[in-house]
């Protein structure tokens, strides 16, 4: 079994590993017991009664937290013609609209942090596949990533102020940030609340009762604390 440092075990010492903590106390646990000498990122895992094998079980949508991530989001646009003018108007940190450019994306050129592109460029971008796959920056319909000239400006926006994506993964997961440690507490809170609503409205059709088993939130490399996932999970269904 790993030691932890003298600075991790002070943190975990303020934190009662057998309590369930409102979201509200779990919150600002997790931002008071951040260890790193960097700006921590504050981040929810959630362990679901989900089966991401079934078709009526999926999870996948979007969230504008409304205070942000904390960081400077880079945006890349994969757009040919009017799509690609409006991405340079909109505000795009990259443009990819020429074999050039897809080719140092194959590359491993990935100075980016979301990636969105025009139905039009969707057929170059599925070669990539295997290079943004993997790294979660796959352009996508559902995640409001694949949309047309006239959204382009919208969705860079969003996407530069925190729209975040949340997705049910294999092991029936999901993993989301919600800020920085040195956001303030009531910030990091509400961002928290702006993501359960977001994925109590994007409740899957075949979900039954309560769809989280446990909740944790945490700095990073700090330890987790435990929050009550009744607080805005209710047994629907």
């Amino acid at each position: 079994m790993a030691k932890h440092g003298k600075k991790y075990t002070a943190a975990l010492a303020k934190v009662d590993i057998d309590k369930i903590y409102s979201a509200k106390e779990a919150v600002a646990l997790a931002k008071e017991t951040s260890i790193t000498k960097f700006d921590s990122t504050i981040e929810v895992h959630m362990r679901t009664t989900l089966d991401s094998r079934q078709s009526d079980q999926q999870l996948r949508d979007v969230v504008v937290l409304p205070h942000g991530l904390g960081k400077k989001v880079r945006v890349l646009v994969f757009a040919q013609a009017d799509g690609a003018a409006a991405a340079r108007a909109g505000g795009a940190d990259f443009v990819a609209d020429d074999d050039e450019s897809l080719k140092k994306i194959e590359g491993g050129m990935l100075d980016f942090d979301v990636a969105i592109a025009t139905p039009d460029a969707m057929g170059k971008v599925g070669r990539l596949g295997r290079v943004l796959g993997p790294r979660g920056l796959m352009p996508n319909p559902k995640a409001g990533t694949v949309v047309t000239a006239q959204d382009m400006e919208r969705a860079i926006k969003e996407a530069k102020a925190g729209r975040v994506e949340y997705r049910l993964d294999k092991s029936n997961n999901i993993h989301v940030s919600i800020g920085k440690a040195s956001f303030d507490a009531d910030k990091l809170y509400e961002n928290y609340v702006a993501l359960m609503d977001a994925i109590n409205k994007s409740r899957p059709s075949g979900a039954k009762g309560n769809i989280m088993k446990r909740i944790t939130v945490a700095s990073t490399m700090g330890p987790g604390v435990k929050v009550d996932p009744n607080e805005h999970f209710a047994g629907e269904g």
